[in-house]
């Protein structure tokens, strides 16, 4: 199985990717660059990063990796990824996912304009509401209409990277002949919605380039999540490829010699995007982590570039 094995049910080939192990070695920039490079060089399609921009000593949400408190390691994707687009020649770099409404837009704009020129074209920013309102309040955002401005934000986003002057008058933003410069590669940069709620499945089916689902098990209640964003696609007019489907595979939960298996029933399932996550697996250090990197590549059948 190749990482972009066309799937049956999509006609979209599938892509096998892997997250930055945050809370093992974000700490520390030699160990990030070495992790990097082996899954740039190993033939994975992507590296996500996960983000939160504080942590908080009684916080409130659930994390899959657990609290993220203060002392939790974590990066600032889009300044990462001008250290990665100068450290790596193709991999993918995606946002898994970036709280777009506790950001101003046009910053964001901004950032992910030119984190896409430093790479080449080769940024996804995976977007989310998020979920924590105490982060919200530390950084002077509203949390309670997240879902309603985060529409808004994507439309003044793509105008700003595919326009020179901007004109826009929303309820949140107000751009009077304004604009970016240099634009981005790509025109727009591809936004993939986050959550798991059924408003960030019709966001997702109806004004995103894809869902990045936390679904992390191919089975019943996956094919349903999966089955229902389909819908909402096709409610929407469009194409059912014209949506990516991002699920994950978390390692620490799935014997080694399954994860083909596992890739294989999310292919069946309709996903296109697999994004393999190696934390918690009792790796202490970056070389267990880069082997754990080419067990995946063996199992996946990954072809190196």
């Amino acid at each position: 199985m190749s990482p972009d094995r066309t799937g049956p049910r999509t006609g979209i080939r599938m892509r096998i990717g892997a997250v930055l192990p945050q809370v093992e070695i974000a700490g520390d920039a030699i160990m990030v660059r070495d992790w990097a490079q082996a899954v740039d060089e190993l033939g994975y399609a992507d590296i996500l990063v996960t983000e939160h921009v504080l942590g908080f000593r009684d916080e409130p949400g659930q994390s899959v990796y657990g609290p993220v408190v203060p002392q939790t390691p974590m990066q600032e994707p889009l300044v990462l990824f001008g250290y990665l687009g100068a450290l790596t020649q193709r991999v993918r770099l995606s946002t898994g996912v970036l709280v777009l409404p506790q950001r101003q837009t046009a910053l964001v704009a901004k950032q992910a304009a030119i984190a896409d020129v430093l790479t080449g074209g080769r940024l996804r920013l995976g977007v989310g509401a998020g979920y924590v309102p105490i982060e919200y309040r530390a950084l002077n955002a509203d949390y309670h209409n997240r879902g309603a401005r985060i529409v808004e934000q994507i439309e003044v986003l793509r105008a700003l990277w595919t326009e020179q002057i901007v004109n826009h008058g929303g309820r949140w933003h107000e751009l009077d002949a304004a604009g970016i410069n240099p634009l981005p590669v790509q025109r727009p940069i591809p936004i993939w919605m986050g959550g798991m709620s059924d408003r960030a499945l019709r966001r997702a089916a109806t004004i995103c380039d894809g869902w990045m689902s936390m679904l992390t098990a191919p089975d019943d209640s996956a094919r349903i999540a999966i089955e229902r964003l389909h819908l909402y696609v096709a409610e929407a007019r469009r194409a059912i490829d014209d949506v990516g489907i991002n699920v994950f595979l978390f390692a620490r939960f799935v014997p080694v010699d399954r994860w083909a298996e596992y890739a294989d029933a999310w292919r069946q399932l309709g996903a296109t995007d697999l994004s393999v996550d190696f934390t918690g697996c009792g790796h202490t250090n970056v070389s267990q982590h880069i082997a754990a990197l080419q067990r995946g590549a063996e199992q996946f059948a990954l072809a190196a570039p």
